[in-house]
């Protein structure tokens, strides 16, 4: 298992595109995006009479022991980011803002991800007959949540300027979830693929925005193969088998949908590097490092890709009307063998094998050793 994961590092090496090394000690990190990224924060923001998925077992059954608000049975990748640069895992927005009582000096980071959340308003969505069913909350919303903290973070010109700069910012992944709600309710995939544009356009005003408010160093992750979803295989399974690639199972318009999401993405990444040379925007190629692991699952030690291990039943695991955490749903014995944990998240041994490749890349190991000490086996 050693050498493959080594082998998977350097793969993901090759996948990232970046405008340069992310070279220095960070103290602090602020989180943008979904459910791929969200610490709690959903679970706080809810209503008391609607559950979410991510409040009831087995969700975190298998590094926390309980529900987090984690969309995994464990860590996602910012908390082995987190963990691998020496901080705490990097606390929800709302969990902070309703324990004011701690103090800002203790505040190594917060996650502004929200799941559901949709990068374009959802105004934009909802003009087009498209409702999200788990939040009103876009990165929009998120950005604003993070100015009107600013004065909390820091407390003059000054000093934001350097908590700014000292920052290590992850914006994303987030889009899915703009593509997600209209595809489960029954849009084409070319009615979808014309929202594209709007949504990388939502992105590239997030990352300007932040850039301009003094960020100097932004990762920003790409879609992942949504043709090997567990959830999209079963909303769109079919006997066409022209459809479908031989070697991973993925139904192949949907990978190329993600694709050409993470192309426009790569593009306007290109244009802010233009517009902002002093910033560092790097592309963290979250498609292909994912590709790796459903290409050869066994190298990697998985024996289950687009088969969820916590579901409802099918072929694939999946049932949007038996949700895992339901009293109907199932669950795997080994959740470390499988790449799909509920049909629409990863497991947290897939999340840690990304990580471990953005660790090892963008944000290489400092002098002191307190920057980035590396993802443990843990």
């Amino acid at each position: 298992m050693a050498s493959s994961s080594n082998s998977f590092i350097f793969m993901i090496i090759l996948l990232i595109t970046s405008f340069g090394h992310v070279y220095g000690c960070y103290e602090s990190i602020i989180s943008f995006g979904d459910s791929l990224a969200d610490t709690g924060n959903l679970i706080r923001l809810s209503k008391s009479n609607k559950i979410v998925a991510s409040s009831v077992l087995p969700y975190g059954e298998t590094f926390f022991h309980h529900p987090t608000g984690r969309f995994s049975d464990g860590r996602l990748v910012i908390d082995f980011i987190a963990e691998g640069m020496g901080f705490p895992l990097v606390p929800p927005y709302v969990g902070i803002m309703k324990n004011m009582s701690s103090s800002k000096n203790s505040i190594r980071g917060v996650n502004f991800a929200v799941a559901g959340a949709t990068a374009v308003d959802i105004s934009y969505l909802e003009k087009r007959g498209i409702k999200n069913p788990a939040t009103n909350v876009s990165l929009g919303t998120q950005l604003d949540w993070f100015k009107q903290m600013l004065p909390i973070l820091c407390d003059s010109p000054t000093s934001c300027k350097e908590f700014l700069e000292n920052s290590l910012f992850l914006v994303g992944e987030i889009g899915g979830n703009d593509y997600n709600h209209p595809f489960s309710q029954g849009k084409t995939g070319e009615e979808v693929q014309s929202f594209v544009p709007a949504v990388i356009s939502a992105i590239g005003l997030a990352i300007n925005e932040l850039i301009e408010l003094g960020a100097q160093t932004l990762i920003v992750p790409g879609n992942l193969p949504i043709g090997c979803s567990a959830s999209y295989l079963t909303i769109f399974k079919n006997s066409n088998k022209k459809e479908y690639d031989d070697s991973t199972g993925c139904i192949n318009w949907l990978n190329d949908f993600a694709e050409y999401h993470n192309q426009l993405l790569q593009q306007e990444i290109h244009k802010l590097r233009e517009i902002h040379p002093h910033a560092n925007i790097i592309y963290a190629d979250y498609y292909n490092a994912a590709m790796q692991i459903y290409k050869s699952p066994k190298k990697f030690g998985f024996t289950s890709t687009i088969v969820a291990c916590c579901g409802g039943g099918g072929p694939y695991n999946y049932d949007s009307k038996r949700p895992c955490g339901s009293q109907s749903s199932n669950y795997c014995d080994t959740p470390s063998s499988y790449v799909s944990w509920d049909g629409v998240h990863l497991t947290e041994a897939a999340y840690k094998l990304i990580a471990k490749g953005l660790l090892s890349y963008t944000i290489p190991q400092m002098n002191n050793g307190l920057c980035n000490k590396g993802i443990s086996d843990q």
